[in-house]
Order: C-alpha cells, then structure tokens, then sequence
C-alpha cells in the first residue's frame, strides 16, 4: 500500500512510514500546496496512493461524487504527530488493509477504528 499525507499533517510521516515498510510521500513533495483536496484526490487515484489525513473534506468529496476511491486515512486524534499516534496508525492500516485495498475510509482514534466502504452514498 502506497500512502499520500495531505498537507494538514506533518512531513515527517512520510519518512515514519518509510521506517517502518510504508511507502509514502508528502503531498508537499508532489504537487502544490495550495492545490483543493480534489486535486489530492486526483492524484491519489492516479497514482494509487490512499490519502492520509487529518481533514474531514476527504470524506465528503467522496461521497458528492459517489467514488470507489481513493481509500482515506482519517486521524481524529488532538497530537497528530507520529511519536504520539505513529504505533496506533500503523496497527490500524495493517488490520484494515484488506478494506484500504478495495476502497474505504479508515477513521482511526485510539480508542477504536471505524471503517466505511466506498463508494459512500450522500
């Protein structure tokens, strides 16, 4: 799984993931950084990436179009930075993996995960 981080967090999960068998890249690092979250989008599908996130208008954007991805990764945590949640996002993507595969909204907390298949319906 290929992971693109949406410009609402850290650079520094890109090379977290890295360390850790990820392969992920800051959206910083492949398009502008003013660019509309559609464009994110875009380029996720294009590229099969799965969006990593802090932002809710992910999911939105999804179900206005009625699309089957990307998939989205949802951080709903107050410390978004990877030695604070780094672990707990991990283990989420490993045990949703199959759904991030065929396309979901994964929202992590550290309490719990919830997942939505794609496409989502308005």
């Amino acid at each position: 799984m290929k992971i693109l981080i949406d410009m609402n967090l850290s650079p520094s999960w890109a090379r977290f993931f890295m360390d850790h068998g990820v392969e992920a890249v800051h959206w910083s690092s492949v398009g502008e950084v003013s660019a509309p979250d559609s464009h994110i989008l875009e380029y996720a599908v294009a590229n099969g990436f799965a969006v990593f996130t802090h932002d809710l208008d992910f999911g939105v954007l999804l179900a206005r179009r009625g699309s089957s991805g990307p998939s989205v990764i949802q951080v709903r945590t107050q410390d978004v930075l990877p030695p604070a949640i780094g672990s707990t996002d991990l283990r989420a993507i490993e045990a949703c993996r199959d759904q991030l595969e065929a396309g979901a909204i994964v929202t992590v907390e550290i309490a719990e995960n919830r997942i939505r298949l794609l496409p989502l319906r308005p």
